[in-house]
Order: C-alpha cells, then structure tokens, then sequence
C-alpha cells in the first residue's frame, strides 16, 4: 500500500536527500541538504513524500513506511506583468520529484503531482511551475499529456554543468512547465478527456533513441545535436507566441510536442 503525504521529522527529510543520490548521482555540490528540505516546508514550500507501508518496518497503523518517492516545492511571486489583471501572485515552483527506480511506470510521479495540487489548491493557490528536460519523452507525456501543463518558455544550460549521470555531460536545458491548477484544460486532462480541439502550428519531436545515445559515449553527440536544433525550434516558436500545447509518443515511441497559439478556449491563462 502506497500513502502520500506531507513529511515528517528529520528522518524522513534524510530520506529525501538519499533518494537524490539514488536517483540523480548527485555529488555534494549539486545535493540538496536536509536543512534545505526543513526550510523549504517550513517557508511555505511542499515536501511530499511516497511511502509503502508494506514494506518491513512499516508501522501497522499504515501512517508510517518507507519512503520510496517525493516530490519538493518552493513558494514563489508572479510579478504583476504576467497577469491580464495586473496583480502579482503568490505560487509554487515544484524543484524536485524523485521516484524509487523498482517503483517507476507505477503512476507514482502523478500522484505525486496531484498531491502537491490538491495542497496548493486547499491554500489558495492557483499556479504551479516547475522545469523538465525536453530530452526526457516520459517526463513530457506526464507533464503535458496527462497534468495538462503548457510550456512558453526555453532555458538553456538552466543550471549550468550538472553532476547528474542522467544529464550525461549535456548543457542543463529545461522547458518550464507551466499548470494552472483549476483551469478547464488541466481538469479535463486530470480527468482524460482531450478538451476542445486546438489549432497546432508546429510539432517538435524528440527521437525514442535519445536515452541510448545518451548513455552511450559514443553516440552522445547524436543526442546532443538533437539537443541544439530543439532549442532553436522551441526558441522561434515562443519568440512567435506560440506555445506547447500538447503532446504524443508515435508508434515508433518518438515524443513529439505540439505547438499552437495559448489564447485557446479552455488552456485557462
């Protein structure tokens, strides 16, 4: 049995800071340390974490278990100049989500996330953003498929050279996803429904290959090339206005990203 919910105690803090090791191969530098995880909630961040009660260990009240996921947020500010109505707004940046490698393709990652949703929701909050690698294909299905998040903006080499062996050696890009929590689009998809059909201007596909190429020292630069001519496509296109809104594996289980105008009924900016 897997329980979601908010972190406790130093312990489970600790927790996070290992599954960071598990899952990134982060060294020191790049490691978020435990008293960061402590501010982080205590400033009105999020630290959810995934636990599997039937794990030995794990209390029988089913309160209690090994931590095998979470997901870590940091509150925020929108400046005024992002919003028709000219008022700032508080929101969450969702850093971090980790899930155990032996609990993946589970559906953890979204529970993960619909959690740090019906907690932000239950404040107030109405926005959340967080980044991803547009290398990543499952991590693109998750986040614009299924949560509905759309995507206007393209950070290159965001946070510089990364000790991560998932980013083998390539610049940090990131899309920055973003997830209005209580629009139409994002209950729709919530839901599995496609919502209104949209206009698509232009697709970007990312090749089924580019984990082997990635892996692979030899063939790194095939997915770095992909790398270079996605950025430059992303970057024109939210230079024109338009925006991912959507996106699909093909059979051959290629990702592709689908861009359109974001003034669409039901996208909910």
């Amino acid at each position: 049995m897997i329980v979601i919910r908010s972190c406790e105690g130093f312990d489970e803090l600790e927790a996070c800071v290992q599954l960071q090791v598990e899952t990134w191969g982060y060294d020191q530098a790049d490691l978020i340390p435990r008293k960061g995880f402590l501010v982080m909630q205590k400033v009105g961040g999020q630290v959810i974490g995934a636990f599997d009660t039937d794990l030995p260990g794990a209390e029988a009240n089913g309160e209690a278990g090994s931590m095998v996921g979470f997901a870590v947020s940091l509150p925020g500010v929108k400046s005024a100049e992002n919003f028709k109505d000219g008022q700032a707004r508080p929101y969450l940046h969702s850093h971090m989500l980790a899930v155990k490698e032996s609990y993946r393709n589970r559906g953890l990652g979204a529970q993960l996330k619909l959690a740090q949703r019906d907690e932000a929701l239950k404040r107030g909050l109405r926005h959340m953003e967080w980044t991803f690698d547009p290398l990543e294909i499952k991590n693109a299905f998750l986040n614009i498929h299924k949560l509905g998040a759309i995507v206007r903006t393209y950070r290159d080499n965001f946070y510089g050279v990364s000790s991560s062996r998932l980013q083998a050696g390539l610049p940090t890009d990131r899309l920055l996803a973003e997830w209005h929590l209580d629009s139409e689009r994002v209950k729709a998809a919530l839901a599995g429904q496609s919502g209104p059909p949209l206009v698509i201007e232009e697709r970007i596909m990312v090749p089924a290959s580019i984990y082997q190429w990635k892996r692979d020292e030899k063939e790194r630069g095939r997915a770095r090339a992909v790398q270079l001519e996605n950025r430059l496509k992303f970057q024109e296109a939210f230079a024109r206005g338009l925006a991912v809104l959507g996106f699909e594996r093909d059979e051959q289980g290629n990702g592709v990203f689908a861009l359109g105008p974001p003034g669409q009924p039901g996208i909910g900016i």
